[in-house]
């Protein structure tokens, strides 16, 4: 009898792992679809924040070029990432966005989407990510100011790379009352990725159209053929 309820159970625990093994790979299945758009739309919407439809014709999300591994480590990526191109018709880069992190915010990383321009001005910068102190340090968050949009058309050479620093510590920029060192580590940040920029400016912006951006741009004129 003892060895009957042992295997019964036995089979009952097996049924029920099975179910739920089963049941969570449809819920898997079933939400993927769902979850990637979301975060498509999501990621979208960001790039569109700092390079308005307006000014390109192609679809950042895909037309992007990988970041070289050298260059992880100045941008604070571990993973590595990629650069979103903005195209004109004929083709031609108008302006990338590139993320980056600064390793060094008061709370932890601050992940950070900077717009770069073809003449090295700033199309625009957002935060994506932060823990920064709620009323202080995440005011870097358009969301709570709109301190972010002072880097708007700058450069290199407008502050200037000396001044490219809080005023705090003799710079162009404004740190938030009793919270500098979060505007320190983005304001530092946003130039490394200018000086990355300016370094790799011919090859950036002459990058040719990513294989999934033609693969998506042709699905439509296959589809139409068959």
């Amino acid at each position: 009898m003892l060895k009957r309820s042992i295997g019964g159970n036995a089979v009952v625990l097996t049924l029920f792992a099975l179910v739920t093994a089963g049941t969570l790979a449809i819920t898997q299945i079933t939400t993927r679809g769902p979850i990637e758009r979301a975060i498509r739309e999501a990621s979208a919407r960001a790039l569109l924040e700092i390079i308005p439809v307006e000014r390109h014709s192609n679809d950042l999300l895909v037309d992007t070029y990988p970041i070289p591994k050298p260059y992880w480590a100045l941008l604070g990526l571990s993973d590595g990432g990629d650069i979103n191109l903005a195209r004109e018709p004929d083709g031609q880069i108008t302006a990338v966005i590139i993320p980056t992190v600064a390793p060094d915010g008061y709370s932890g990383p601050i992940r950070i989407l900077v717009g770069v321009n073809r003449d090295g001005t700033i199309a625009g910068v957002r935060v994506t990510n932060h823990s920064e102190t709620p009323g202080l340090g995440d005011k870097v968050d358009l969301k709570k100011s709109d301190w972010v949009l002072s880097f708007n058309g700058k450069s290199l050479q407008d502050p200037g790379r000396d001044m490219w620093k809080v005023q705090k510590d003799g710079g162009a920029f404004d740190q938030f009352t009793g919270a500098t060192i979060t505007p320190r580590a983005v304001v530092n940040q946003v130039r490394k990725v200018l000086d990355f920029v300016d370094e790799h400016h011919e090859k950036i912006f002459s990058a040719p159209v990513s294989k999934r951006a033609v693969e998506v741009e042709q699905a439509p004129q296959d589809s139409e053929n068959k």
